[in-house]
């Protein structure tokens, strides 16, 4: 599964070799058009909003559909936190409950595969 992630366009930084630079929530980055293009009618351009995925820019999108995704990627991002979260309350609560152990002494007859 591949995760596309909104940008928008802020600046054509190297037309030749088509680069662009993207705003994705405050982060620039710069990522390549060479999928969408420089030129002709559906090109990119400063102010689109494109889908991003490992340095490339793979589509265009509109921006209800940029800021739709992006509300879904931080409710997931919340999700995601707060079991995190839960699940370090838990451990937390096992390791206060159980006092410290010492490990298992070793059987002699399974040190070096010997039976």
């Amino acid at each position: 599964m591949c995760l596309g992630i909104p940008g928008q366009i802020v600046e054509i930084s190297d037309v030749a070799q088509l680069r662009v630079k993207v705003d994705v929530e405050g982060v620039r980055r710069e990522v390549s058009v060479a999928l969408i293009g420089l030129d002709g009618p559906d090109a990119a351009q400063v102010g689109d909003w494109v889908l991003v995925h490992v340095g490339f820019a793979m589509a265009k999108i509109d921006e209800s559909e940029a800021r739709e995704t992006l509300d879904a990627l931080k409710a997931l991002g919340e999700m995601y936190e707060q079991e995190l979260s839960d699940y370090s309350a838990d451990i937390e609560g096992l390791e206060q409950d159980e006092a410290p152990r010492s490990p298992a002494p070793l059987d002699p007859a399974m040190v070096g595969g010997q039976s």
